[in-house]
C-alpha cells in the first residue's frame, strides 16, 4: 500500500473517480447539459490540479511544475466562486 500511494498511482485513482464522477453527474442533469457541464468543470478543475500538484511531488518533479499546478488552479478557483455568486 506504501508504495501504492508513493507511487502516484493513488493520485491517477482518484483522478480517474473524478473524471467518472463528472461524466456521471453531467448524464443525470439531461435537460440542462451545458450549464451543468460548465459548472462542474469549474467545481471539479481545482481538484484536479491540486492532485496533479501532488502526482508531480510525489514523482520528484521540478518545483516549477509543482507550483504551476497548484497556480494553475486558483483561477479555476475564483471562477467557480464567481459562478457560485450569481
Amino acid at each position: 500500500m506504501r508504495d501504492f500511494v508513493l507511487s502516484g498511482q493513488a493520485v491517477d485513482l482518484v483522478l480517474i473517480v473524478v473524471a467518472i464522477e463528472f461524466v456521471v453527474l453531467v448524464t443525470l442533469r439531461k435537460g440542462r447539459r451545458a450549464a451543468a457541464a460548465k459548472d462542474l468543470f469549474f467545481a471539479l478543475m481545482p481538484g484536479a490540479l491540486l492532485l496533479l500538484a501532488l502526482k508531480a511531488a510525489l514523482a520528484g518533479a521540478e518545483w516549477p511544475w509543482i507550483a504551476a499546478f497548484i497556480s494553475a488552479s486558483f483561477p479555476f478557483h475564483l471562477a467557480d466562486l464567481a459562478r457560485r455568486q450569481r
